[in-house]
């Protein structure tokens, strides 16, 4: 029986299969050779964030933002150094609701920065307003 995991490349979307006890900052893609994990969350457009959410069999955390918010801008620090500790236990992405109104749209985005956790292609936690790192870790945890 096969127990590795499909976890989608950050940098090129193409699909690798590692092992759940793997150390994610040891693992790299077998098609481009970037990490795996370990580098700060990637701003996703539309084709790379449905790669992500429909082949990963790693929990997809997301936060939706926009430049031009200060909560957003205050958060994202925060939002990488959860990251840093929580990969490869989830993935952590980013979307600019400026640049892909329709995700932001599709996800009934009302408010930023909004996290959404999906897991298995489905939401299966959300929440909104910006987070210290201590607090969203806690959250993040509690979800996947």
């Amino acid at each position: 029986m096969d127990t590795r995991l499909h976890v989608v490349c950050p940098a090129c979307n193409t699909t690798n299969r590692i092992t759940p006890t793997a150390d994610g900052q040891q693992l790299h893609c077998g098609s481009c050779n970037q990490p795996l994990f370990g580098l700060p969350p990637k701003s996703l457009d539309a084709a790379a964030f449905q790669a992500q959410i429909s082949k990963s069999q790693v929990p997809l955390v997301v936060d939706f933002w926009a430049p031009w918010s200060g909560p957003c801008r205050a958060m994202a620090p925060a939002f990488e150094q959860v990251s840093k500790l929580l990969g490869p236990r989830a993935r952590f992405v980013k979307v600019n609701t400026e640049e892909q109104t329709a995700l932001a749209s599709r996800y009934a985005i009302q408010s930023i920065p909004t996290m959404v956790v999906f897991s298995g292609g489905r939401e299966i936690a959300r929440r909104s307003g910006a987070l210290p790192a201590g607090d969203l870790q806690r959250w993040v945890q509690s979800v996947v």
